[in-house]
């Protein structure tokens, strides 16, 4: 089990109806889709062509930093405020579309555009599926 499903398993209050294994998904994506973004955008500054990579690099960059906060702000139960949680996870979820949308135009070139894509649409789609459920 992940430290994420660990940590949702043993927090001592309920968490309010939200679908524990889609907001421990959501979590785990949004980090990997962190790292992926912030693994590719340093890629990207080692490619020769570097500056035809600007737009992708600083969408990946972004990107990263909507989904670090995104995970750490689904970490947090206490205090919970549906409002918030909507508009972070519709934030990270386009964040996502706009980055793997760059990183596809770059896929057939350069390999971690593609897999950078990847990681960004799947988080997308379970940022979608957690905000359609809560």
């Amino acid at each position: 089990m992940s430290v994420a499903g660990q940590m949702l398993e043993t927090y001592p209050q309920s968490l309010g109806g939200v679908d524990q294994e889609k907001l421990r998904a959501c979590i785990e994506a949004c980090f990997e889709c962190a790292q992926a973004c912030t693994a590719c955008a340093d890629a990207c500054l080692s490619e020769d062509r570097v500056a035809e990579l600007t737009k992708c690099i600083r969408t990946d960059l972004d990107c990263a930093d909507i989904c670090e906060t995104t995970g750490r702000v689904l970490s947090r139960h206490t205090g919970y405020d549906a409002n918030l949680t909507r508009a972070i996870l519709e934030a990270c979820a386009e964040a996502c579309k706009v980055c793997a949308d760059e990183c596809a135009r770059h896929a057939d070139h350069h390999e971690h555009c593609r897999v950078c894509a990847e990681a960004c649409r799947r988080c997308e789609m379970v940022c979608r599926e957690l905000l359609a459920s809560l």
